[in-house]
Formats: C-alpha cells, structure tokens, sequence
C-alpha cells in the first residue's frame, strides 16, 4: 500500500487559505455537533456518489481521528486527486482551539 499523504494540525496554516477546500467525511450526527467552518460535509459511504463534489485543487479531509478520512484519502490519491488527510482529525483540531461550528444550537464539540 502507498504512503497516504497525512499532516499534523501544525501544518494547517490558521486561517485556512482559500485555495485549499477542508472535506469532512463524518456522519450527520458527528457534524451537526461541531465541524470546521466552511467544511464541505459529504459522509465517508456516500463520496463515492458525490465525487463530483471533490475541489479541483488541494483538499484537506476530516474525520474524528484521522482512520475514516486517511482510507478515504489512500482511494483519492490512488486516483489522482490531490488530497492530504489530518492525522488526529477534529480531536487535534479541537484540541488546538481552532474554531469550530455547531448545527445544534450548543457550543461546537467533537462528538
């Protein structure tokens, strides 16, 4: 199996630049609870129908710890896509007191 292109939170520039698009594959109910504003949310079972959704240009992929979206990545890469996974996904993310937004009406959190 290939290397899957990963990054630390550390080398997430904060703000996010406008040329790099954060995916967040995660299901519902762990968005809705706290996600990174300006994610696109397409859960991991439906990408394969939604590829078309996928930028053009880099993009970062999200799950809770980083497994979901780094398998997700090792399929994109293999494809061509130029993708790179957050090792330590939304936890580091909210660890790091990066913002976050909620869907609930509650303080986002990592659900």
């Amino acid at each position: 199996m290939s290397q899957i292109p990963t990054v630390t939170i550390d080398a997430v520039p904060d703000p996010i630049p406008d040329e790099l698009s954060v995916l967040d594959v995660r299901e519902p109910v762990e968005w809705a609870h706290g996600h990174i504003d300006g994610a696109v949310h397409i859960p991991m079972n439906e990408l394969p129908d939604r590829l078309d959704e996928v930028g053009g240009g880099q993009t970062l992929f999200v799950c809770k710890v980083g497994g979901r979206s780094g398998q997700v990545v090792a399929w994109l890469a293999e494809q061509g896509y130029d993708v790179v996974n957050l090792d330590g996904g939304m936890l580091d993310w909210e660890a790091a007191g990066r913002p976050m937004v909620s869907d609930t009406g509650q303080p986002p959190q990592v659900f």
